[in-house]
């Protein structure tokens, strides 16, 4: 009889909105929701696929949780789990060791949550033995890898190891528990059961090494189908790996080329009609898209004035077939060159070639934008200042989109007063 079971990480319950889109309630409560939405279908699939055990590999919580509506929740979603005989095997990852729901809510006896050694649970009555080793971080940094603290797999058995890990690094994520696939590799476990990067991945080898991703993406940054692993190992030690998906809501930048529609209502047209093409690729039962308009339009300056505007028109079109939601427009517009003359001189064709050449790139223009860009950043609470960047490179590449952007918006706003908007 094979041993199956479900590996899932990274769910971040009850994680707090970054940003998304507070100005529509119903989408933030959404999103809000969506990363307990998404360990109901873990559960579920748990239960529809009579699977033997659920193994989550760090950050089931989100940092410094405190509220007991989080811990009832989480209770009762895993005594669906004890009544049903589904066994949980759980790692602590570095939210998980900042939690204090952690050290303070009641687990059903079906849960093993691993401790900061190596530990091993070895269970029987399957067609092959199973062993399933895991080491919790006992702090919210490890420095250090944490290969070598597991114990050894146990002989004539297929051996599970969980742990959370950034492997050899990932973009936008930390450093923790460093270690390389070749080690994982190497060490004599059949399946290595991964969280901590967010993104799905497969390293091949001679063992089976599964980083899943998390089951909900939080905002456009995590953008794509979330999934878990439904993993099989059958009498013959063989291990299949199935990819089940599992978000609610799925983020996806949605780009729209504009180039040569000047009139607002083939925007709006083209712009319905890509949200459907991605509406019609998703597979979740939510769309949250992140309009990315570009190309040459004479509508740039419009666009950039009546962004909101747009906005409203587009969630009106879309809101008949439900369940698509529009995040934010985000705009790489520019007003198209227009033929020159070359008898007369075009006053505002030199601004343009002044502008696109780098004259607001002078220094004491450029200096003014970026103190001004600081003062505000510097001015807002949290992580509402991270809106600039996170490093040097990305603040700089900031503030060359404001330049850019205001010489196209003044030069788009000369042309419609010159020559009458279209």
């Amino acid at each position: 009889m094979p041993f199956r079971f479900v590996h899932t990480a990274d769910i971040h319950l009850d994680s707090p909105l970054r940003s998304l889109a507070l100005r529509n309630p119903a989408l933030a409560t959404l999103i809000g929701d969506s990363t307990r939405q998404a360990l109901v279908a873990i559960v579920d699939l748990c239960l529809d696929q009579k699977v033997d055990a659920l193994v989550i590999a760090g950050d089931l919580y989100d940092g410094d949780q405190t509220s007991m509506k989080t811990a009832r929740f989480l209770a009762t979603q895993l005594g669906r789990l004890h009544e049903a005989g589904i066994a949980v095997f759980k790692v602590r990852g570095n939210h998980d060791a900042l939690s204090k729901i952690t050290q303070e809510l009641i687990l059903p006896p079906s849960v093993k949550v691993f401790g900061g050694r190596g530990e091993t649970v070895e269970i029987a009555g399957k067609g092959v033995g199973i062993a399933v080793h895991g080491i919790s971080f006992s702090r919210p940094h490890a420095p250090e890898s944490l290969v070598p603290k597991f114990r050894q797999p146990v002989a004539d058995a297929v051996n599970v190891a969980v742990m959370h890990t950034s492997l050899a690094g990932a973009p936008g994520h930390d450093v923790y528990a460093p270690c390389s696939p070749s080690d994982l590799h190497g060490s004599g476990f059949d399946y290595w059961a991964l969280g901590h990067v967010h993104v799905r991945s497969h390293h091949a080898g001679a063992r089976t090494v599964v980083m899943p991703g998390m089951p909900q993406g939080r905002d456009i940054n995590e953008a794509g189908l979330k999934t878990v692993s439904l993993v099989t190992v059958g009498d013959d030690r063989r291990i299949t790996v199935e990819e089940w998906p599992t978000s609610i809501a799925q983020f996806e930048r949605i780009p729209v080329d504009l180039t040569g529609i000047a009139s607002w209502r083939e925007a709006v047209d083209a712009i319905e009609q890509a949200i459907g093409r991605q509406r019609d690729r998703t597979e979740a039962p939510h769309l949250v898209g992140r309009l990315m308009l570009s190309g040459a339009t004479p509508l740039a300056w419009r666009l950039r004035r009546d962004r909101d505007l747009l906005t409203t028109e587009i969630e009106h079109r879309i809101e008949a077939g439900g369940r698509t939601w529009i995040d934010k427009i985000e705009l790489a517009v520019e007003t198209p060159a227009a033929p020159r003359d070359t008898g007369a001189a075009d006053p505002v064709r030199e601004l343009a070639d002044l502008l696109r050449a780098g004259a607001a790139g002078q220094h004491g223009v450029r200096e003014a934008v970026r103190d001004l860009v600081r003062e505000l950043r510097d001015d807002l609470p949290g992580d509402a200042g991270a809106f600039s960047g996170g490093s040097e490179e990305e603040f700089e590449a900031f503030v060359e989109t404001l330049l850019a952007e205001a010489g196209e918006d003044v030069l788009a706003r000369l042309e419609a007063d010159a020559g009458g908007e279209r």
